[in-house]
């Protein structure tokens, strides 16, 4: 077969077949919804264009972060950008326009969730333009594009220009991080004559690291040698250069899409149909948020600044950024006699996955099985498939997983979902057949790999995003799994991160490497007191991304170049404890997010609220309690984004 199990995919040129099917489906779609059947017929018809050309954009979004292969990567690009034109061409036709609005007069002809599909997909085409002049439509269309484009530019210049330091001698970096490094070499600008006269070819060696997101953070947590420490974060956090101006241009673009639009801002359009409605209910949500945590934060950054002081060699005692990571993971280690690397022994890649096949047993009565791969249908040789069984319903589902780092692949940590799930008929259904699970953990290709517990968490919080698409059962592919309110979306992953925390589920799967043994309940102790010490740190430091991307989105973009800088820095200074940026830095050329979350960041703060919320009233007393895991799939997962997100919150 091809890639994912579609036919046309065993050559890497098979993604233009498949768009070319996919336009002359939908087309042929078009044609028919011209024809103005029933309402419910209109529905149907437009949720199945949806279907046809969503199913070919994300297998391409898929191809593109993960394939080895530049052709299938570069093919997938091509197809991406066809069919973001063609989506333009039918967010522009009025006669889809006129039958929805048709659809939507006639309620009493539609299902509940036939004239909630009916309403956002009437909304959908207005925020395309379709209801203004030839001539404003058109350049809402060129602006789409454009800001497309530029997205793409930011998460290419991210992974193509990570950033790096060049350290000499190469016994300043630590053995444990010479994974992440490469050998240099460079010629002493001084060295010993011979007798000859001719000066020794002796060369000193060093190492150069990368300075991507993951590498720099095990670098900053682990290399005591604090000017390594300085060179790495400033490099880091110095790349990609050319994302400054890219996202000028985002901004400057979303904002005059906003004007057109009759918005004031671009994120009062792109609120609109969020839970929080309004910019003035974000910000007031994230200042209230900021204020909260302030005093916390101030008195953990004070404990940070006295440790470092009675722990340093230096007479430099301000703590700066890049002694943040190193200082606080050493006050972990010593207050709760934490090893992080003994730590790590217990979560084996394998036994991790056990982990999330125990996890829908206890709470669903599912099992994971793992399936052979077909050849041609995977990627790469680590990609794992696995298939949802319930004993009554049947095959819900397909995960693939795809969770070990490598040369060329984006460094995310996300969810695709391939196909989503709809109704075909009274007694058929469409299964969510594909939906990929993508991180990047570290290890060697050689031997086993060992998660720390950040990524564990990491894990358990996209596994959340896989069941809400995998065990939704929606009418409509419009609202299957994860299409959702934005700042709902994060709620079951969110939820999710509980679970690996919790002793009552570690125990069932964390097991020594090589002894087998669970892990003890002390260290889990320590692990969760090691994560409530700098709680109000991690807090402030997420209201302070999510302030970033509100306030870039909530004003008109200044004409000054490189303008998000000083933004950026006046936050950090009144939103957090740090009060001088570091010249020449700028971290938020490598946040992703400020492309796929425009304005929406503040999301992962809003859906942390829900999770803790469903955590106390239902999993709290028993994490595997199988009534209250019947409870999340049948009032909230199971609807995907068919409800309203407070009905279902209510209702749960």
């Amino acid at each position: 077969t091809g890639l994912y199990g579609f036919t046309h995919l065993k050559v890497a040129n098979g993604f233009q077949r498949m768009v070319d099917d996919a336009i002359e489906r939908s087309n042929e779609l078009v044609s028919y919804i011209g024809e103005m059947p029933s309402p419910a017929e209109i529905v149907n018809a437009m949720d199945e264009i949806s279907d046809t050309v969503c199913t070919v954009v994300d297998s391409a979004e898929l191809c593109r972060h993960t394939h080895p292969d530049k052709d299938f990567v570069e093919e997938a690009s091509k197809a991406s950008l066809r069919l973001n034109e063609y989506l333009n061409y039918l967010n522009s036709n009025s006669i889809l326009y006129h039958a929805i609005v048709k659809a939507e007069k006639n309620p009493d002809m539609l299902s509940d969730e036939a004239r909630r599909v009916a309403r956002h997909l009437r909304i959908d085409l207005e925020k395309g333009g379709i209801h203004l002049s030839p001539d404003k439509l058109e350049r809402v269309n060129q602006l789409n594009m454009e800001i497309l484009q530029l997205c793409r530019q930011f998460n290419e210049n991210i992974v193509t220009d990570p950033g790096h330091v060049d350290i000499f001698p190469a016994s300043r970096v630590p053995k444990k991080l010479m994974h992440l490094s490469n050998p240099i070499y460079r010629t002493p600008s001084f060295g010993f004559q011979g007798s000859t006269g001719r000066r020794s070819n002796l060369r000193d060696q060093g190492v150069r690291l990368l300075t991507e997101p993951s590498a720099l953070s095990s670098i900053l947590q682990f290399t005591a040698d604090a000017e390594v420490r300085k060179l790495a974060y400033i490099a880091g956090n110095s790349a990609p250069y050319a994302n400054l101006h890219v996202l000028d241009m985002i901004l400057s673009a979303r904002h005059e899409l906003s004007e057109i639009m009759g918005c004031k801002s671009y994120a009062e359009f792109t609120l609109k149909d969020n839970m929080a409605s309004h910019p003035e209910v974000v910000r007031r949500f994230l200042h209230d948020m900021s204020k909260m945590v302030r005093p916390k934060a101030d008195e953990e950054f004070k404990k940070i600044c006295d440790f470092k002081a009675a722990n340093s060699c230096t007479l430099v005692e301000d703590l700066e950024p890049w002694d943040e990571a190193y200082f606080t993971r050493m006050m972990k280690s010593r207050a709760h006699n934490l090893d992080y690397s003994v730590l790590a022994s217990y979560f084996s890649l394998p036994q991790c996955i056990e982990g999330l096949k125990i996890l829908v047993e206890s709470l669903f009565g599912l099992n994971f099985h793992e399936m052979p791969v077909i050849p041609g249908e995977s990627w790469h040789q680590d990609v794992v498939k696995l298939s949802l069984h319930h004993p009554e319903e049947g095959e819900l589902g397909y995960l693939y997983l795809d969770l070990k780092s490598r040369k060329g692949k984006h460094p995310i940590c996300a969810h695709f979902a391939i196909e989503g799930g709809r109704k075909m008929s009274e007694t058929s259904y469409k299964l969510p057949v594909i939906v990929a699970l993508v991180c990047n953990f570290a290890g060697s290709n050689s031997g086993s790999t060992y998660l720390h517990h950040s990524d564990v968490e990491t894990l358990f919080h996209e596994f959340g995003h896989a069941l809400h698409s995998l065990l939704s059962r929606t009418e409509y592919q419009h609202f299957s799994g994860t299409r959702v309110a934005l700042d709902f979306a994060e709620t079951p992953s969110n939820l999710f991160e509980y679970y690996a925390w919790d002793y009552r589920v570690l125990k069932k799967f964390a097991k020594h490497y090589s002894s087998g043994d669970p892990i003890p309940e002390e260290m889990v102790n320590s692990m969760q007191g090691a994560k409530t010490m700098f709680a109000a740190t991690e807090l402030q430091r997420q209201v302070f991304y999510a302030l970033i991307d509100h306030e870039l989105h909530a004003s008109k973009p200044s004409s000054s170049v490189h303008q998000t800088i000083s933004i950026v820095s006046d936050l950090k200074r009144e939103h957090t404890s740090w009060k001088k940026p570091v010249a020449g830095t700028s971290w938020h050329t490598r946040f992703s997010h400020l492309t796929t979350y425009g304005a929406g960041y503040y999301s992962y703060l809003y859906a942390k609220c829900f999770a803790a919320t469903i955590w106390k009233a239902k999993f709290c007393e028993d994490p595997l309690s199988p009534s209250a895991g019947s409870a999340l799939r049948s009032k909230l997962l199971q609807h995907g984004g068919a409800k309203d997100p407070d009905v279902m919150l209510n209702d749960l």
